[in-house]
């Protein structure tokens, strides 16, 4: 680790542009990545659809959703299958075990579906075999009303939901509440029985028109030609043509016998938006797709189409997920904001200013290179990710204000910004690595959560582990970085900083040795006193006469350990005015020309002289 950060210190130019190349990709990041409601994830469940007009809730029990669930049986990793009849109809829900592939799963259920055909009613519709998807539901509902012909509104819906279907992002356009159109046809009986005309004659000659009819091809020299039979009905005035009985000299036609008018057929369910009949469109996001940009795209389309549209025709939007998404968003940002006002606030009154910016800069950094490594893991933003992001941001700054904080209090004893970061990132590596890995070990447990929900909450703790992994990045290389090159140690005198001039050093350590030689001898041994003063070296340009041969150093000053260590004193030579002083902490060295120096700064009270043999 220590060679790494070296490395980025003294490269300052290749880490700040790296920096900078984090910040504008992460901003880039932030605002292109695919943003949803709910996270993408698989729901276990599969459920096949059965329908037969008219038919009861005890017949469909028995007619239809008993052969399916024979053959249904036999599929495997099934959890639970329910099925439920009513009248209309029914359905068969398959519930499989969480991680299961859908795609084999839906296939073998369509396969036993086709199966089970050959055991149901002729009349049955089509059986459906759908599964549950969260993408597929609607993010928007476009709702249209207004004092219009319900034919009008039709139009209108048809054209709109067309136009939906275009727009980028956008899957699908459902529309909802609009009945189909049909045709009704109002026989006059006296006119029939004088033709001559059934009833059940009449139906067969209906049901034998509108239909496609392939009339092969006709070859010439020209080329080949497709012939047709125009017997599709377009409009209501084709069916008036269809002829009931014909003769070599005329033919009846319906027309001659019944009257055709256009209409609806009866309605199935109702749709209405603020107590008004309306009709909606539901739209429904592609997977992957940002779904504010989808909707803001189907506003637009609205907004575009609602020009050429009656003055009547009112437009509402519900179920509107983005509004959650933009609100989440907007909580998000003013969390960061206010995080790193506080922070800087805090800081600048605790460490300064340099320190404040140094700390500011690493929750923006952290936070856009985690978002930066969601996109790259081909993540996008949902719920659980933007409350993961909030609740990251109080802890991005820890890491950076344990490295600042020992790189601050470094310098204010006089160190360089270059040896005080380097030393504080390479000592506070442990530390904050092991703060990093406590925080990450707390939510990893929810990667292994199962089911469905595991399955929602394990963008808890992989966005974590991305932001927390920044802000470490961060704290050990882009902060001592930034300190190497902007830091300023304090200089000697100034307030707070710790430090104590030469000048005042060499007062102080000439009063202490002058009040060294005043005091009393004894038999074997003499009293000395030697200070170290805090934050520098004692310097002494007195000697100290008649030193011990061995003595016993008192110590008030908490820097060492207790009172009682050791100092050996030994003569050299004859001269008693050259001395060494070996320390547990430190070495004092006194000569008669020279200076004295002691280090680690402490405060030495008294000496007790010991007897020697």
């Amino acid at each position: 680790m220590s060679k790494f950060i070296d490395y980025a210190i003294e490269h300052s130019r290749l880490t700040i542009a790296t920096l900078v190349f984090l910040l504008l990709a992460g901003l880039v990041a932030y605002v292109t990545i695919p943003k949803e409601a709910e996270p993408d994830v698989k729901i276990p469940i599969i459920y096949v659809q059965l329908s037969q007009r008219g038919i009861s809730p005890e017949d469909s029990e028995r007619l239809l959703l008993r052969p399916v669930e024979t053959q249904l049986k036999s599929v495997g990793n099934v959890k639970e299958m329910r099925s439920t009849a009513f009248e209309g109809g029914g359905f068969v829900l398959l519930e499989f075990e969480a991680g299961f592939d859908s795609k084999s799963a839906l296939a073998d259920v369509r396969a036993k579906v086709d199966t089970a055909k050959h055991d149901l009613p002729r009349d049955v519709d089509e059986p459906q075999v759908l599964e549950v998807n969260l993408s597929l539901y609607p993010v928007i509902v476009v709702g249209l009303s207004g004092d219009v012909p319900e034919r009008t509104l039709l139009r209108i819906a048809r054209a709109a939901k067309n136009a939906l279907e275009q727009a980028p992002g956008v899957l699908a356009a459902e529309l909802r509440g609009a009945r189909d159109e049909a045709v009704e046809i109002l026989i006059e009986p006296t006119l029939m029985k004088s033709y001559g005309i059934g009833l059940d004659q009449l139906g067969q000659i209906t049901q034998g028109f509108n239909t496609l009819i392939a009339a092969g091809a006709l070859e010439g020299q020209t080329g080949r030609f497709a012939v047709k039979v125009p017997s599709l009905f377009e409009k209501p005035q084709d069916i008036l043509k269809i002829p009931i009985v014909a003769s070599s000299k005329a033919a009846v036609t319906l027309t001659d016998v019944a009257q055709v008018k256009p209409t609806f057929k009866d309605p199935t369910s109702v749709t209405r938006v603020n107590g008004r009949p309306a009709m909606t469109i539901e739209v429904s996001k592609r997977t992957g797709a940002n779904l504010i940009e989808t909707v803001d795209a189907v506003k637009a389309v609205v907004e575009t189409l609602q020009k050429t549209w009656p003055e009547a025709v009112h437009v509402t939007f519900t179920q509107d997920k983005s509004k959650v998404i933009r609100q989440m968003l907007g909580d998000l940002q003013n969390s960061v904001a206010t995080g790193v006002l506080l922070v800087v606030i805090v800081i600048l009154f605790a460490l300064g200013f340099r320190a404040s910016l140094f700390i500011g800069i690493a929750i923006p950094a952290s936070f856009l290179a985690g978002v930066l490594g969601l996109q790259l893991a081909g993540l996008t933003v949902n719920i659980v990710v933007l409350f993961s992001l909030i609740l990251a941001v109080g802890m991005l700054v820890d890491d950076a204000i344990i490295v600042s904080e020992f790189a601050e209090r470094r310098m204010a004893e006089g160190m360089p910004p270059k040896q005080a970061y380097s030393l504080a990132a390479k000592r506070m590596a442990g530390p904050v690595i092991a703060a990093t890995a406590t925080r990450v070990a707390a939510f990893s447990p929810l990667l292994f959560w199962p089911g469905v929900v595991g399955q929602f909450m394990k963008y808890l703790p992989i966005t974590l582990i991305a932001t927390l992994s920044a802000s470490l990045a961060v704290a050990l290389f882009f902060t001592p970085t930034l300190g190497a090159l902007l830091g300023k140690a304090a200089r000697a005198d100034e307030p707070g900083s710790g430090r104590v001039s030469s000048a005042r050093s060499r007062a102080s350590s000439d009063a202490l040795c002058a009040r060294t030689s005043e005091l009393p001898r004894w038999p074997l041994a003499s009293l000395a006193s030697v200070a170290a003063v805090a934050g520098g070296a004692v310097t002494c340009s007195r000697p100290i006469a008649d030193p011990p041969a061995q003595a016993v150093a008192v110590f008030t000053s908490p820097t060492l350990a207790s009172s009682g260590s050791s100092v050996t004193w030994k003569t050299m030579a004859s001269s008693s005015a050259v001395s060494e002083c070996a320390c547990q902490h430190g070495t004092v060295i006194t000569s008669p020309t020279d200076r004295g120096s002691f280090a680690p700064p402490s405060i030495l009270t008294r000496a007790v002289p010991l007897m020697t043999e």
